[in-house]
Formats: C-alpha cells, structure tokens, sequence
C-alpha cells in the first residue's frame, strides 16, 4: 500500500503544460517530488537518439534507463564532466557499450542536459544523482518540439562530445 501511495504521488508531482505550436512542457521537482521518474520517463519514450551532457551522475535507474536504451539499438552519447572520470555509474554505461567522453575543458562542465530525438531537451538544475533526488531541491524541465531552443542545445551539445576525449 506504501509504495502504491509513493507512485500516486509521483504521479502528481509531474506537471505537464501545452503551448501554441505544438510546444509542451513538463516539470518535477526533488527531493521525491518525480524528478528522476521524470528523466527515465523522457529517456523511455527515445525512438532514436539520446544525447546526454552531465556534470554529475550517480543515479541507477537514469544509468539503466540509458543502458536499456542502448540495448534497444538507440544511438546514446555521453558526455561527462572531467569529476566523473573515475565514477561507477561512467564505467556502468561504458561497460554496456555506451560512448562516453570526459570534458577537460573547463574547470567545471556544470551543464545537465539530454537530447531526446533532435525534438524533446531535459534540462535543469537536476544532476542525475541519487543526492538530487533524496536530499537536494533540483528541478527537471522537459520540452517537446521547441525546435530552435533544440537546435541550440543540440549543437551545444556536438561541440561538448568534440571537445571531449
């Protein structure tokens, strides 16, 4: 009954809104208010291409999100801050076959973003980290078909993977 109760209410903390143009957008929130729901929701719906720029990344379920993915036979990309060259969750996705670069770049590469099939961006100030989710206040926006705000992330995104080793 507990964890029927916990799922309702994760439910609930995802909020969806729909704009002119086709334009949607969903938020969560955390602590346990669905932001890492959100995350591996937006990832499952992938049908092609998950482009990901983190800096931080601890966090199981949005690591076997990915990794089932990329099973699925979907082109995931990771780049990752240079902090997490000598995490689990980087060599996890590495050892399933996942592409994964270090930015040495900059001194911090605090972006957080994922690409979802050139329409759909993941962003915000939630770093997909098992601290996000149980003890931080980090957000999650979810946009669908805002294609120019896409196309900068995108080619945001191309030139973190070039840049990085």
């Amino acid at each position: 009954m507990k964890r029927i109760l916990l799922s309702f209410i994760v439910i609930l903390a995802s909020t969806s809104y729909a704009f002119a143009g086709g334009i949607t957008l969903e938020d969560a929130f955390s602590p346990y208010q669905g932001a890492t729901e959100l995350v591996v929701k937006t990832i499952v719906e992938a049908k092609k291409s998950i482009h990901v720029a983190a800096y931080s990344f601890t966090s199981k379920p949005i690591a076997d999100a990915l990794v089932t993915a990329h099973d699925k036979g979907i082109d995931v990309e990771v780049v990752l801050d240079k902090s997490q060259r000598e995490g689990h969750m980087m060599q996890y996705i590495k050892d399933h076959g996942i592409p994964t670069r270090i930015n040495y770049r900059y001194s911090i590469m605090h972006d957080k973003f994922m690409i979802i099939d050139e329409k759909t961006l993941e962003l915000g100030s939630f770093n997909y980290t098992v601290a996000a989710e149980k003890r931080n206040a980090e957000n999650v926006l979810v946009v669908h078909n805002a294609e120019s705000v896409i196309k900068d992330y995108s080619s945001q995104w191309k030139n973190l993977w070039k840049e990085s080793e």
